[in-house]
């Protein structure tokens, strides 16, 4: 393996800076999560009252379910859209992805499902199945 090739290897491997409050990802990751993210159709617009916080209620809880999610952005202003990514990836602690044109794609890890404690609950038994008239006029 060449010098070269090593020294790219290793900054593959590397985790890029991000903003403060933002989620750090690998190139790797990036690269990976942007392959997935290309058959995603958009869950969330930002149209023109921008981005609210009933907005950013509806992202976070899009991130809660997918994990990956594409939004919509209705504005044309290029900076506009990029102060938008931005906010979101900051306000809730998530990745950004891409941002292709009116769309942004940003990611964070699902949170792990809760077990619920059934102490104290009846438990989950299947009833017995119904008993027909005809089963007991065999009897």
């Amino acid at each position: 393996m060449t010098a070269n090739r090593l020294a790219q290897l290793i900054d593959d491997q590397e985790t890029e800076r991000a903003a403060p409050g933002e989620l750090a990802i690998s190139t790797a990751q990036r690269r990976e999560l942007k392959a997935e993210a290309h058959s995603l159709n958009p869950v969330v617009t930002i149209a023109d009252n921008g981005l609210s916080s009933s907005v950013l209620k509806e992202i976070d809880h899009s991130l809660n379910t997918h994990g990956l999610i594409k939004i919509r952005v209705a504005s044309d202003d290029r900076e506009l859209r990029e102060t938008h990514l931005a906010d979101i990836c900051r306000q809730l602690g998530a990745a950004a992805i891409q941002h292709i044109g009116k769309l942004l794609v940003v990611w964070r890890p699902k949170p792990e499902a809760k077990i619920a404690d059934k102490s104290g609950k009846a438990s989950a038994r299947r009833k017995a199945p119904r008993q027909l008239k005809r089963n007991f006029q065999n009897s």
